[in-house]
């Protein structure tokens, strides 16, 4: 077991070095900074003296080098517009974020694993097609439109809830459900597979051979077999919603993470984007080695696979 979490650490360790490079990279070849900075009648030496204050005048590798080390030590510099140190700025957005992928990610669950439930109990019926039906909806309808859809009808027309902010409950529930809706339909689809896959094993027939009611059978045999890949997807589903809510809270005007990047990117705050990324990956890599972690302690086979690799 250690050396499976060493390797998975260190898998880690390079997948968030790749990030960072990668960040990096695409920010400063999309052009330069210092002239942001400064206003339109600014001379040439204003430029230069802006670019060397922030060390934009020294070569690309130096800047790299760097920047990595203040990352590895937790600094990830000042924001160019308001000239805040980038990690308050995350920190301050980050409780939003949080609130609304936990609200999200109950959607869901409470919506994707029912749905999905149903389906696989009535395999081939009506409502098995129903169900999938609108799983295959909740992945095609894009989260911003959806979004405008529900603002124009409860927000606009019935007035029922707030079309934006953050604060209260009723602000959380629209950009919840959209954010939700769609890893539901996606939990559903997996609920129904590892159901179907479950009720075709013997031990199955076996229960239900001995006389046990088919309610017993899923809730207490299929449902605690098939648990593990939907809790997995589930796990990975909510470190996309910490890190990639960007759509929804900019529809909503959720002050979060992902708002502040849209921000920054439309500013081109380098800074303030370089931190939103990071942090975004390293809380997606957290929860996915948490995840796989939890799946190698559960299931011993992918402990004596990773070992024989």
């Amino acid at each position: 077991m250690i050396e499976y979490v060493i390797r998975r650490l260190a898998l880690s360790v390079v997948a968030m070095l790749g990030v960072i490079t990668i960040v990096f990279l695409l920010l400063h070849v999309s052009g330069d900074p210092a002239t942001l900075l400064v206003s339109q009648d600014a001379t040439q030496q204003d430029i230069d003296r802006i670019r060397q204050a922030y060390g934009l005048d020294q070569p690309l590798s130096v800047q790299y080098a760097r920047f990595v080390t203040r990352v590895v030590r937790g600094d990830l510099g000042f924001s160019y517009r308001q000239g805040l140190p980038v990690g308050e700025l995350i920190v301050e957005r980050l409780r939003a974020t949080f609130e609304l992928a936990m609200a999200g990610l109950a959607v869901a669950v409470l919506l994707g694993v029912p749905l999905g439930m149903i389906a696989a109990a009535r395999h081939g019926s009506a409502v098995d097609t129903a169900a999938m039906t609108v799983a295959l909806l909740g992945t095609s309808v894009p989260s911003f439109w959806l979004g405008l859809l529900l603002i124009i009808i409860f927000g606009v027309q019935l007035g029922w809830l707030p079309v934006s902010g953050y604060g209260s409950f009723q602000h959380l529930l629209m950009p919840a459900f959209v954010l939700g809706g769609f890893y539901a339909a996606q939990v559903s689809r997996l609920t129904r597979t590892s159901l179907l896959e479950v009720l075709a094993q013997d031990f199955i027939r076996t229960a239900r051979a001995k006389g046990l009611a088919a309610r017993a059978v899923l809730l207490k045999h299929v449902l605690r077999n098939a648990a593990l890949p939907v809790l997995t997807v589930v796990g990975l589903d909510f470190g996309r919603m910490l890190g990639g809510a960007v759509v929804v809270e900019t529809v909503f005007a959720w002050p979060g993470m992902g708002r502040l990047a849209v921000q920054a990117v439309l500013g081109r705050d380098f800074p303030v984007v370089q931190g939103a990324a990071i942090m975004g990956a390293v809380v997606f890599l957290t929860v996915s080695l948490m995840i796989d972690l939890l799946y190698g302690w559960v299931d011993p086979r992918l402990r004596a696979a990773t070992h024989r690799a």
